[in-house]
């Protein structure tokens, strides 16, 4: 409210110069003259809340002060702030119809006041006056909703990237720890059933717990040194590769045969991100085996073939018993991965028993979306 009082005042304090002001010959600075000021005034405060109001109440004061003889300059002032509020709080349509009304009236209260003094002057700049401060409001209006809009767009823009990297950071985190985590808990199980029995098959399986937990320690240190901004310029280790998978594949509980026959192909090496997508791939796959499947061995295969990386997981568990009806979140970490650089995968039962996991995967760096003309 203090903002709009300190504007009335001071557009009124201009006005009542202008008033004060007396042609020689007239006295123009009457009692209804001052009447129409406070008037005018009243209706002014109005021009934040009402704008509508205020260009109704100020526009009546200053065709009342035109048709009364007045041709202080600076009378239009009040009603001229109040068309502008009219412009930038409303919509081009209002506007517009404020627009004509206003023009003809202004038109109008010029024609009527020059045929009582004798002589008609044009209306075409009387007809003026109003539609300037609309067109100034209107630009306003529009700069406005340009910011705004722009606003909005980086905000949803900003959201839809947090939400893709806490996907990704998720995505990362749960094929890092859930493999080793459950390869851990596997092997403590072995080593709690064999500690009376056969000691040594306990100390070899708490041996391999410790060693997967200092594996599981080391991956997710590289994970978050990745995923952390790091202005020391310390390198980071490198993302996991094919070459990598008889190490992961070592360290299960249960034997896996690997079939690794993905050489690069004609156009050139794997990408990088295509090598460790099909890692987390098969790292994913063999989590689920151990956790789920009660399986007695799984095989791996990886082979490229038709400009493709051809992925399989196989094993001769329980049938579907790690599937989850599509809803796990290690299901749906491989499917968003290997969406992600443009391939696909699917899994089912195996007839006669058993999971399959399959994903086929670009050979070659995927390409970026086009992009429309502009």
């Amino acid at each position: 409210m203090g903002v709009e009082l300190l504007l009335t005042v001071a557009v009124c304090c201009v006005t009542a110069a202008d008033l004060a002001s007396n042609v020689p010959g007239t006295r123009e600075d009457d009692w209804i003259s001052w009447a129409l000021l406070a008037v005018t005034m009243l209706g002014l405060l109005a021009h934040r809340r009402r704008p509508l109001l205020a260009a109704v109440v100020t526009g009546a004061a200053s065709l009342t002060w035109t048709l009364y003889g007045h041709i202080g300059e600076l009378l239009n002032l009040p009603v001229m702030v109040a068309l502008y509020f009219v412009a930038v709080q409303g919509d081009r349509r209002r506007t517009l119809r404020v627009a004509v009304v206003g023009a003809l009236l202004s038109g109008a209260a010029a024609v009527i006041s020059g045929q009582e003094e004798g002589a008609v002057p044009s209306p075409v700049l009387e007809m003026l006056i109003p539609l300037v401060p609309l067109l100034l409001g209107e630009v306003v209006r529009g700069r406005q909703e340009l910011a705004r809009r722009a606003e909005s767009e980086h905000r949803q823009e900003t959201t839809r990237r947090l939400r893709e990297e806490r996907v990704r950071i998720a995505r990362e985190l749960h094929d890092v720890v859930a493999h080793t985590v459950s390869a851990m808990t596997v092997q403590a199980g072995v080593a709690l059933d064999a500690f009376d029995r056969r000691p040594e098959v306990a100390r070899a399986a708490l041996q391999q717990v410790r060693d997967s937990g200092k594996e599981a320690v080391r991956e997710l240190r590289t994970t978050v040194t990745i995923l952390r901004e790091n202005d020391t310029g310390a390198p980071a280790a490198p993302a996991p590769r094919l070459a990598q998978l008889a190490e992961l594949t070592e360290r299960l509980p249960l034997p896996v045969t690997l079939h690794l026959a993905a050489g690069p192909p004609a156009a050139g090496p794997l990408p990088p991100v295509v090598e460790l997508t099909a890692y987390r791939i098969v790292q994913e796959a063999l989590t689920n085996v151990v956790k789920h499947s009660n399986a007695r061995h799984a095989a791996v295969s990886v082979r490229a073939a038709d400009g493709r990386l051809l992925v399989e997981v196989t094993d001769d568990g329980t049938a579907g018993a790690h599937a989850g009806g599509g809803t796990g979140f290690g299901l749906l970490g491989m499917r968003e991965r290997a969406t992600a650089v443009g391939g696909s995968l699917e899994y089912g039962v195996v007839p006669g028993g058993g999971f399959r996991v399959s994903a086929s995967l670009p050979a070659a760096s995927p390409r970026p979306a086009a992009r429309g003309a502009a």
